[in-house]
């Protein structure tokens, strides 16, 4: 009887099963129904691989490149700026409707179809799908629209309207300077009368003209990556020809820009000239003269000297694992090791004792920090500074995230206490540093400086109270 039971069950839950599923089937059926109802167009956003805009301003038409980005095939054959495409490309590819007007509308020219028009050549699709959009609504911005290949009107969000009325200078790529800055390994800049040029050797800039020097490579990087994302205001000429060159001034250009780029055997050369408070500029990579933003002269009039590093040593102070001073009457080094998973100073000796860490991480900072407020280049005698025999030497190695090993070795010459200032060397460089001497007073006179203070435990007071 029992097992009798158990089969009703099980059949009247199967038989409930099988109906739940139906009715969740029917309904999953007419929810992708009513989904595909809203919308006028319902294509996947890459398999749409051509646009064609038809406005006011006329024809364009936008075709995916098979390696690149958006290419513009009409009304010119230019590379596109693929961000506004692939906007228009993304607005019509899931295409809502907000509400549909007339099912079967007898005429359509009173909603002012087609004004403009979208035309979408689809992955896997005969036919394109092209949509004809007429005037606002007035009530609230709304689109009047149809599909071609349908009778319905509908409503379409008034958010399309900004992109269905761009011009073709909207959709065009206006970076025609464009290079990779990692490539660039020399760079030589004129403005005017001043001339500068600067090389990077492994990762590190150094200017090589009007004087041999450190560089602030964060500096030059900046004006590289400023070069390379400059943007075009207005296209002055398609193909430039000398007489283009000559009446925008870039026969004889007041700013010029050469860039070497040895991993792709290219030397890039952008010219720029000021002429009735336009900047026009030229490139020896493109045949275009555009007008740019006016701004990149004042990077490219800065002189050498703002593009030189100010920093006596270069270093990060965090990844300082090993710092050394040296001085009359005083040998002092400092070496950072891991115990178990703590970081900790200790002072170099045959004991090893715990150094105060805050302490010579705030020294190496300070040695970090020291910058020029002025620079003695190709000194006559060192002599004259104090550095033929430094009053103390301080030296700092540092493990960068690659594991490679950099040290810098600094020389400190007799301070001028009037000025407060001292001349310090850095052992690699052939010029001097002039740099505030307030640094000084944090130098350590003695081991005891550096050592941790060792901690005693309290006396027990418990036996005190039985004496």
């Amino acid at each position: 009887m029992k097992f009798k039971n158990t089969l009703i069950l099980l059949g009247v839950f199967l038989v409930l099963l099988a109906a739940f599923l139906l009715f969740e089937s029917k309904g999953l059926k007419d929810r992708e129904k009513k989904e595909k109802e809203a919308k006028l167009v319902d294509v996947a956003v890459a398999d749409i691989l051509k646009i064609t805009l038809k406005n006011e301003s006329g024809v364009m038409t936008f075709l995916k490149g098979e390696k690149s980005g958006w290419l513009i095939t009409e009304p010119l054959e230019v590379e596109a700026d693929g961000m506004e495409v692939d906007g228009l490309a993304e607005g019509f590819a899931g295409l809502r409707i907000e509400r549909v007007v007339e099912a079967e509308p007898k005429d359509i020219k009173i909603y002012e179809i087609p004004k403009r028009e979208v035309t979408l050549w689809v992955k896997g699709k005969d036919l394109p799908i092209k949509v004809l959009i007429g005037m606002e609504n007035p009530i609230d911005n709304t689109l009047f629209a149809k599909r071609e290949d349908e009778k319905r009107v509908v409503l379409l969000s008034s958010s399309l309207k900004t992109s269905l009325d761009k011009k073709f200078f909207d959709f065009r790529g206006k970076d025609i300077f464009k290079f990779e800055t990692a490539d660039v390994r020399e760079i030589k800049v004129r403005a005017g009368e001043s001339a500068w040029a600067a090389s990077k050797k492994d990762d590190a800039w150094g200017l090589t003209a009007p004087i041999a020097a450190l560089a602030n490579g964060s500096k030059i990087d900046n004006l590289l990556y400023t070069l390379s994302a400059l943007k075009a205001k207005e296209f002055v000429s398609e193909n430039k020809s000398d007489d283009d060159i000559r009446k925008s001034g870039l026969d004889k250009p007041e700013y010029e820009a050469r860039l070497s780029m040895p991993a792709g055997n290219k030397e890039a050369i952008i010219t720029l000239h000021k002429s009735d408070d336009k900047v026009y500029a030229a490139g020896s990579l493109s045949n275009k003269i555009v007008l740019v933003d006016g701004t990149i002269l004042n990077d490219l009039g800065k002189k050498a000297d703002e593009y030189r590093e100010k920093k006596a040593a270069v270093f990060n102070s965090w990844e300082a694992d090993r710092i050394s001073v040296a001085k009359a009457g005083l040998t002092l080094a400092a070496v950072k090791d891991k115990i178990k998973d703590e970081e900790k100073w200790f002072l170099e000796a045959p004991e090893k004792p715990e150094a105060d860490g805050s302490k010579v991480e705030a020294f190496i900072r300070k040695i970090e920090d020291l910058e020029a407020v002025e620079f003695i280049d190709a000194p006559k005698s060192l002599a004259d500074y104090g550095l033929d025999k430094p009053e103390s030497e301080v030296n700092v190695r540092v493990k960068d995230g690659e594991g490679k090993v950099h040290e810098s070795t600094i020389l400190i010459g007799r301070e001028d206490k009037e000025k407060k200032q001292v001349v310090v060397k850095n052992a690699a460089l052939g010029y001097l540093f002039k740099v505030d001497s307030a640094f000084l007073q944090d130098m350590p006179k003695d081991t005891k400086d550096w050592m941790a203070e060792v901690k005693t435990e309290p006396a027990d007071k418990t036996a005190g109270d039985k004496k």
